[in-house]
């Protein structure tokens, strides 16, 4: 990439902030645009001057993870978040996805898991290399429809809603509604989020 990438860090642990600085500044690809203790911080800053990635702990002093999320949605904030967690918790999982992280990497895993995450996510891709379905107990599909069935494996094969619309006999605005319905279901607020969710689940029936 021409430009590093820009990264902020949040997590309650000093040492593991510390941490994570070192890991990610002697990386050439990237740059430490930020070291916060909370939540609060982290959203101070980053409102004020976006960051490509931010690294954000589940369990900070003032706010959960999921909360940093929130508000990042509701104040339309660029930043994409990879919660880095060492939570074994497939609920944490779950609202992580559903808040809107690009990335979930548990904190149990090799520092080069988390560098290869963060360079996923700025290249726009998901990155969940933790997901322990084991884990997963409740199956988050559940509550859909047929239809809402049939299309969300329909956007799992990367159909566009015209190619749904054209191959399942509907109109493309019968697709949105559909489609919004569905996310709405499964507490995402787009395709890939929901994607992310039904191959968790596919993913665990094998």
């Amino acid at each position: 990439m021409p430009s590093k990438i820009e990264v902020a860090i949040a997590d309650q642990n000093p040492v593991v902030r510390a941490g994570l600085e070192t890991l990610v500044a002697r990386d050439g690809r990237f740059t430490v645009n930020g070291i916060y203790a909370s939540g609060a911080q982290l959203l101070d800053a980053i409102s004020q001057k976006p960051v490509q990635i931010a690294v954000v702990g589940w369990a900070l002093p003032d706010m959960s993870g999921g909360e940093v999320l929130s508000r990042i949605k509701r104040e339309k904030l660029s930043t994409r978040v990879i919660v880095y967690t060492g939570e074994r918790s497939g609920d944490v999982l779950r609202q992580a996805i559903k808040g809107g992280a690009w990335g979930f990497v548990s904190k149990a895993e090799e520092p080069q898991v988390l560098l290869e995450a963060v360079v996923a996510v700025a290249r726009g891709r998901l990155s969940l290399p933790y997901v322990d379905i084991d884990l997963l107990n409740h199956d988050p599909l559940d509550g859909l429809t047929a239809r809402e069935r049939e299309l969300l494996g329909a956007l799992a094969n990367g159909w566009t809603n015209l190619q749904i619309a054209a191959r399942t006999g509907i109109s493309r605005n019968t697709v949105k509604y559909h489609l919004k319905n569905l996310y709405d279901k499964l507490g995402v607020s787009n395709r890939a989020m929901a994607v992310a969710l039904h191959m968790s689940t596919t993913r665990s029936d094998n």
